[in-house]
């Protein structure tokens, strides 16, 4: 990973730390050999978040994930599995590439078939630059939405536990 990819990552764990200073928040977290880029816990909640810059295979990140939840190498009662895509899976003419939609597919699906298990597919508003090139702007802002994002989504979990 480059410069900018690492200090987005990190941006947003201390965001999420800000943000739920209960949870325990990593980068860079091994899960049975495969890094995942974010993660957060709790007692009996898990979320696990991909960031996909230009990934060739972006399902690969999510089938990895979802083969180590059902071999049992992730243990928790509930996990969601956030990932989220760069505007570089974004189409010219509109909508978004089948790179993104095979992901997300396969996020969907393993997600309908494990239980405690769900997949939260998210834009990171911004066309990631190519190494050396300037960084976008507004990055930190637009990674304030995704914390934003992610966050309401633990609340909605939350409250629906209750």
């Amino acid at each position: 990973m480059g410069t900018f990819a690492t200090s987005v990552q990190r941006y947003i764990r201390d965001r999420m730390l800000e943000t739920h200073p209960s949870m325990d928040w990593k980068t860079e977290y091994s899960i049975a050999g495969t890094p995942v880029d974010i993660i957060g816990e709790d007692t009996s909640s898990l979320y696990l978040m991909e960031l996909e810059w230009r990934r060739a295979d972006p399902a690969d990140n999510a089938a990895k994930l979802f083969r180590h939840l059902y071999t049992g190498n992730i243990e928790a009662a509930n996990v969601v599995v956030f990932q989220i895509f760069t505007e570089y899976y974004d189409l010219s003419r509109g909508g978004v590439s089948t790179k993104r939609k095979n992901a997300e597919f396969v996020g969907k699906l393993a997600a309908e078939s494990l239980d405690g298990v769900a997949y939260e597919p998210m834009e990171f508003g911004i066309e990631p630059p190519k190494q050396g090139s300037e960084w976008p702007p507004s990055w930190e802002a637009t990674a304030d939405e995704v914390v934003d994002r992610v966050s309401e989504k633990l609340r909605q979990q939350d409250s629906s536990d209750r």
